[in-house]
């Protein structure tokens, strides 16, 4: 069995940063495509970021420039350096993983962008 254990999430004014974890525990081979999501009151979940296990990411238009996916392999981990955030970036935010031969999400970590 595979859990993807989330943390780091917070309130936070605007113009502030704030940086997430994301460890996978138990049964793994191997982790292909490590992702972050988010989903706001009332809107669907929508992508944020992807990462290879290359190191090749990319990018929601709306978080470029602000945002790094990052991970590290040894620690099965992957992060998000969320900065400069905008009270539009209020969300649950979900850690993705491919991890053969599933897909698995983590429980969610709310962030808060508030004044």
């Amino acid at each position: 069995q595979v859990q993807l254990v989330e943390s780091g999430g917070g309130l936070v004014q605007p113009g502030g940063s704030l940086r997430l974890s994301c460890a996978a525990s138990g049964s793994i081979f191997t982790i292909y495509v490590m992702a972050w999501y988010r989903q706001a009151p009332g809107k669907q979940r929508e992508l944020v970021a992807t990462i290879t296990g290359g190191g090749i990411a990319n990018y929601a238009d709306s978080v470029k420039g602000r945002f790094t996916i990052s991970r590290d392999n040894g620690k099965n981990s992957v992060y998000l350096q969320m900065n400069s955030l905008k009270p539009e970036d209020t969300a649950i935010y979900y850690c993705n993983a491919d991890i053969y031969p599933s897909v698995y999400w983590g429980q969610g970590t709310q962030v808060t962008v508030s004044s």
